[in-house]
């Protein structure tokens, strides 16, 4: 049977989600968890791999198992093998048609930074820290630019290896909370690197180094030359995907302006 669950993790001790031989992985201790409750070897299909040092409050994964386990056992089962940093919030039966990543209809992920004189002792490697004030509501101007159907070429890493440069924003914010700046983009898929690259182009809007119609012309320039640098990992949560509703999978997003 094909099982569905929902995991929250911290990504600071694992070299991202994709199991590696050399290295803790996010994946690979997910699965070495998840056998023991099966008994049997597990493989993990997630709806979005993350990068090291990046986290999750909503990722989706599905797996097949040989042998029936009522959910309150993969539930309790499996995060009494888990360390602290990962913890399964749902499981649900699926489908065999069910497919964590190809089934995907939308990805939302949140960027969080913290703007203060002074790094911070709580939240280190949970949030980027910036020291420069930034303008919010002229990072929030120059975001719009990217809403909608566009070749993100400039906002993908050189090493992407994504077929079409082309996706769609379906929604972008930024929000200012006190010292706490959040971005929030849901897209209909993302490019490596392409929320850590829009964050960077926003910080450099909203220090006052550029305007926010420099949004624009990185993306018409089609080159990754042409953006700002790539913003730190601390800061990203994936925090959510959305499914046909005929899987009936739970798409809640956060409400907090901050995860942390």
């Amino acid at each position: 049977m094909r099982i569905a669950i929902g995991i929250e993790y911290v990504g600071r001790a694992y070299m991202g989600w994709e199991r590696q031989k050399h290295g803790p992985t996010v994946q690979g201790t997910l699965e070495a968890a998840l056998a023991r409750v099966a008994n049997h070897p597990v493989t993990t299909v997630c709806a979005g791999r993350t990068d090291s040092g990046v986290h999750a409050y909503g990722q989706v994964v599905h797996f097949d198992a040989e042998h029936f386990r009522p959910e309150e056992a993969w539930l309790k089962g499996t995060n009494s093998y888990l360390p602290d940093d990962i913890v399964v919030r749902w499981v649900r039966p699926v489908s065999d048609e069910f497919h964590a990543r190809f089934n995907a209809m939308a990805r939302a992920y949140r960027y969080v930074i913290y703007c203060d004189p002074v790094a911070p002792a709580i939240g280190r490697g949970l949030v980027t820290w910036e020291y420069r004030e930034l303008d919010a509501a002229v990072m929030h101007v120059a975001s719009q630019y990217l809403l909608g159907e566009h070749n993100f070429e400039a906002y993908r890493a050189r090493s992407c290896q994504a077929h079409s440069p082309v996706r769609t924003i379906q929604r972008i914010s930024v929000e200012r909370s006190g010292a706490l700046i959040t971005l929030d983009v849901q897209a209909n898929g993302f490019l490596h690197h392409m929320v850590r690259n829009i964050a960077g182009m926003l910080i450099g809007v909203g220090s006052g180094k550029r305007p926010p119609e420099w949004a624009e012309a990185v993306l018409l320039c089609k080159d990754r030359t042409c953006a700002g640098v790539t913003a730190p990992p601390d800061g990203l949560y994936f925090i959510g995907v959305q499914y046909p509703c005929a899987f009936g999978m739970p798409f809640e997003l956060p409400v907090t302006p901050a995860l942390w």
